[in-house]
């Protein structure tokens, strides 16, 4: 799941270290991809660094439950193929564009029904302090948590999150993940038609996302 679906589990939790944790781990692959932390087991004096782990641990759960659930399964094959004809040329993998376009989608589907707020979001990230964070850093055995400061000072600012409400965006986050493999991943024309595939795919799901997120719920 992306950053927004993460948090709606816990959207009601007032501790900003444990919503922190939550998205955490995609925020260290977004900021260095060769990033890997195994902190799950780790218990640290300060209770902030614990909070940490503890959302870092939903994280992972709830990531479990969701690339097992049907319906992930079902609906990232689904759109995997209507993908496919829509980047004939492209070097981009159809059933990677399948596997995150799902959550991107539903990430702007929890925004445009108003199911989650994400000022909220960003509120619990700017009340987390920088030193905290590098002191679960280093804990956890990162050799240089400014890379990490440096991407999260930026991630904070730019409130790309809120952007999803536009369904164009999400084909440009689609294409700026994939620019992290391949250098030129589509076209102009490939954009437009998988604007046009996301969209109506979107619309499909509207009366039905929720689903997974009452599953899901239902196992934590």
């Amino acid at each position: 799941m992306n950053f927004l679906s993460h948090y709606y589990f816990d959207r009601d939790t007032t501790d900003s270290y444990f919503i922190l944790g939550t998205v955490l781990p995609d925020l260290l692959k977004n900021a260095d991809k060769t990033i890997i932390l195994h902190p799950e087991k780790l218990i640290h004096p300060n209770p902030n660094v614990n909070s940490i782990i503890a959302g870092w641990n939903k994280h992972l759960l709830v990531d479990k439950y969701f690339h097992t659930a049907e319906f992930f399964l079902h609906h990232s094959h689904t759109l995997k193929k209507l993908l496919a004809p829509a980047i004939v040329g492209s070097p981009v993998k159809p059933f990677f564009l399948g596997h995150i376009g799902v959550e991107l989608i539903l990430d702007n589907l929890l925004i445009t029904t108003n199911k989650i707020s994400v000022d909220d979001f960003y509120y619990h990230l700017d009340s987390c302090e920088m030193e905290t964070i590098n002191e679960f850093l280093v804990f956890a055995g990162m050799k240089n948590p400014g890379i990490f400061a440096k991407f999260y000072a930026s991630f904070k600012q730019s409130r790309y999150l809120a952007t999803y409400v536009n369904i164009g965006q999400v084909t440009y986050a689609l294409k700026r993940i994939c620019m992290r493999i391949w250098r030129d991943p589509f076209t102009p024309e490939h954009e437009t038609a998988m604007s046009e595939v996301i969209l109506s795919y979107r619309e499909g799901l509207l009366g039905s996302f929720m689903q997974i997120y009452e599953e899901i719920g239902d196992k934590l």
